[in-house]
């Protein structure tokens, strides 16, 4: 707050009479604007030192009016330092009613002022590069699907928190999965933000606790749909004479074999190679989504496709790695591509990178672990929603299997005969 004037002076009304008494009045002036108390005391004139603003000492009752002129003064001072402390700006009328003990009107938190603050603090995270942009994102929606929601139930465009229950969110969920089509995966997604925006409310202090805490929210792991091997080959080894179509196929490989993800290839500049501890090159970057480290050694394929389009027009005028469209025409000529190839499947930008996890690493014998590092998640726990054993795999692994049980079983015969 900037500095504030304020002063506290008492005066005699002699419009406002008693016996030809007057009746004095407090004045309280803060940064030129006033506001009046009206006190009980009645005063003579004559007994009123104006320059002093006090009875006159040989005036009777001098001692008693004189004191609670003292003590309002000490009063409205006090009420006033204790805002300056807080570096609040306070006004005459706040004064005033602070002094007559008229409790301050506390408009009530509601949903969307929740979400407000978390908003502006996000924001502030986004300009210091410590959150990505998509996460703010993701909190946009789901205030979206809480105002369709409170709309369509309450006729209102807010609530207030403190009449937030069990029973708000458990509609909620009702909602988006009848009214919005979603899937339970989906609309617990978005009743897990809404859980951390009433945390935030609580750290707040605006509620004494989570209305939501007794909501359990679940995840079933759904089928994922990725590239065979056989697959990948085949879109590889195609001959594609259209050049558009040629640089989205080598792009989407170039995820498959890296595991990078849309966002994170689209960004690549030309320098963005390392050399790393195995005298390998090497490709990093902080991951959009989550702000961790991807770093992923390369292996030839993603090392031809670099150098295939080095000196691609659009590569040199935009100092990009990689020639890559906007996701929209990415993900239409995908479509394209799977149709050339004889692939039922629908091929998206993100399924490439569940396709490195599981038919590029996992069913190539790289441990779990690894995946997981490579792919910058901070949980096993994700990575393994990426990944799943192919029965090749599981086919293969039982193969080694039967063969060493079969050693076994030969060397344990041959020891029994001796």
């Amino acid at each position: 707050m900037e500095n504030q004037k304020y002063s506290v002076q008492f005066w005699l009304n002699h419009n406002r009479q008693k016996d030809n008494l007057s009746k004095l009045y407090i004045r309280i002036v803060v940064d030129g604007k006033r506001a009046e108390i009206a006190t009980t005391h009645f005063i003579a004139r004559e007994n009123w030192d104006h320059n002093k603003g006090k009875v006159k000492h040989k005036a009777k009752f001098a001692i008693l009016i004189n004191g609670f002129i003292d003590h309002a003064t000490n009063e409205i001072k006090k009420h006033f330092l204790l805002h300056a402390a807080n570096g609040e700006t306070i006004t005459s009328q706040k004064l005033k009613d602070l002094y007559c003990g008229k409790k301050e009107r506390i408009t009530p938190k509601t949903i969307l002022d929740a979400f407000e603050y978390h908003s502006v603090k996000m924001q502030e995270k986004i300009k210091a590069g410590k959150v990505a942009k998509t996460t703010l994102a993701k909190y946009d929606y789901c205030q979206t699907k809480v105002e369709n929601f409170l709309k369509h139930k309450f006729k209102k465009t807010d609530l207030p928190l403190e009449e937030l229950s069990l029973k708000f969110v458990t509609e909620f969920e009702h909602y988006l999965l009848v009214n919005e089509g979603m899937q339970t995966n989906s609309a617990h997604k978005y009743i897990t933000n809404l859980k951390r925006i009433m945390n935030v409310a609580v750290s707040l202090e605006w509620i004494p606790k989570n209305p939501f805490d007794n909501f359990r929210c679940t995840y079933t792991n759904p089928e994922r749909e990725i590239l065979t091997q056989a697959e990948l080959d085949t879109m590889q080894y195609l001959n594609i004479e259209m050049p558009r179509l040629a640089m989205v196929r080598d792009v989407f490989l170039f995820c498959c074999y890296t595991g990078f993800a849309y966002s994170d290839i689209y960004k690549f500049e030309r320098n963005a190679l390392s050399i790393g501890i195995d005298g390998e090159y090497w490709l990093s970057t902080i991951r959009q989504k989550t702000g961790t480290r991807e770093s992923v050694p390369l292996l030839p394929l993603p090392m031809d496709i670099i150098n295939r389009y080095k000196d691609h027009p659009e590569c040199v005028k935009y100092n990009k790695l990689l020639p890559v469209n906007s996701n929209q025409k990415y993900n239409a000529y995908l479509k394209e591509i799977a149709d050339l190839c004889g692939i039922k499947k629908n091929l998206t930008s993100h399924m490439a990178r569940h396709t490195f996890a599981t038919t590029v690493t996992l069913s190539n014998g790289v441990p779990l672990e690894t995946v997981s590092r490579m792919l910058g998640h901070t949980k096993i726990s994700t990575t393994q929603i990426y990944a799943k054993v192919l029965d090749d795999k599981v086919s293969s692994d039982m193969k080694d299997l039967r063969e060493k049980l079969s050693g076994s079983s030969t060397n344990l015969k041959k020891v029994s005969r001796t």
